[in-house]
């Protein structure tokens, strides 16, 4: 039987796969969610069982509330400043405008010895203008519709509600869930899928479950010591420069260049808070290379800054919210699948045939 003809039931089964993604991603995503955190909790729950001997809905049910506390926690503290500060950048922008037209630039025209052109006032206050106006008549028919369809709210809710439903239960039978999966393989193939999943399965638990901390512990970390220096955007610097860590030393360079310009513009030239705020970006540096990347990532192949970067910006593009949810897991089973496929045609007699080479040279040679 021609071995092409045993592979169409997993074609078809991946192209069912695409399709109901496609059909049925308004109502998705609580359950990607979901499968996503479980993912992420496994561990602890695992660790849980093993450490304090106890019995797996008991372990589930300290981290789901552990999880919830430490969420419901984060947000009552967070939200308030975080909200101050965008008002304050908000209302300060515009003189923040005249000061890089006013002094930023002629210092740099002096120390540099070149000429730079003014930022158009006039232009950029008007776009900015047009797009408040037009971000805030956005928002208000969002909120019109929303009000006018209690249905919608409804819909909302329910969904944001299934996330930690579905979190739950399948943390609970997770891995009832994943030996069901593996009695389905067939036994000839078992052996190769599971290690293909394994790898797969380190790849993730190297990005998501450790790039994401790092890049979470990271933002503390920057927001924190921003804010203890006095900075007033402190903590919007300090957590898009944790989350710009998922590219090597992005982060750390737009965080850096951000909180020194917010510095020049609140304190002027001070030198102290320059120095503070390069200490915070180094010791975030340190923590990130000697402790948090060892601790959480190890060793570990995680998937590229750019792999991560073009799947999440296709997954979006063809599925929303959806397929930015999937083009993780899917980028590095592709990734691993890409990986078997190149050692394989690395070991090919196709790739390392040579006999046929040698015996055509040696005949050359005794024919001369």
């Amino acid at each position: 039987m021609n071995p092409s003809l045993n592979r169409w039931p997993v074609f078809a089964i991946a192209a069912l796969l695409v399709w109901l993604v496609w059909a049925l991603q308004s109502i998705l995503m609580p359950f990607l969610a979901g499968a996503l955190l479980a993912y992420l909790c496994n561990p602890l729950v695992n660790r849980l069982m093993s450490s304090f001997k106890v019995k797996r809905p008991v372990a589930v049910t300290m981290v789901f509330s552990s999880l919830l506390i430490s969420l419901s926690i984060s947000l009552i503290l967070l939200l308030p400043p975080l909200w101050r500060q965008f008002i304050y950048l908000e209302s300060r922008l515009p003189s923040l405008l005249r000061w890089v037209n006013r002094q930023a630039i002629p210092w740099l025209e002096k120390t540099f010895h070149t000429d730079i052109d003014r930022l158009d006032m006039d232009l950029i206050s008007t776009w900015l203008a047009s797009y408040w106006q037009e971000a805030g008549t956005a928002a208000g028919n969002v909120l019109t519709r929303v009000a006018q369809s209690s249905m919608d709210i409804l819909s909302l809710a329910g969904l944001l509600a299934l996330i930690p439903v579905v979190m739950f239960y399948l943390l609970l039978d997770w891995d009832k869930l994943i030996q069901n999966i593996r009695e389905l393989i067939p036994r000839q193939h078992e052996p190769v899928v599971g290690r293909i999943a394994a790898e797969c399965d380190e790849v993730l638990a190297a990005f998501i479950r450790g790039q994401f901390i790092v890049m979470l512990l990271l933002g503390i970390v920057y927001a924190g010591g921003l804010q203890l220096i006095g900075l007033k955007l402190g903590i919007i610097i300090g957590l898009l420069a944790g989350l710009g860590s998922i590219i090597p030393y992005f982060g750390f360079i737009i965080g850096i260049l951000s909180a020194s310009v917010s510095v020049l513009f609140q304190f002027g030239f001070d030198v102290d808070h320059l120095l503070l705020v390069g200490l915070v970006f180094m010791i975030g540096q340190v923590l990130e290379g000697w402790v948090l990347q060892p601790y959480f990532i190890g060793d570990k192949i995680g998937l590229p800054p750019v792999t991560v970067i073009f799947a999440i910006m296709a997954g979006g593009q063809l599925f929303g919210l959806v397929g930015m949810l999937l083009a993780l897991p899917v980028a590095a089973i592709i990734m691993v699948l890409l990986r078997h496929a190149h050692d394989s045609y690395r070991n090919s007699h196709f790739y390392q045939r040579t006999d046929r080479l040698d015996a055509t040279d040696s005949s050359q040679d005794a024919d001369s």
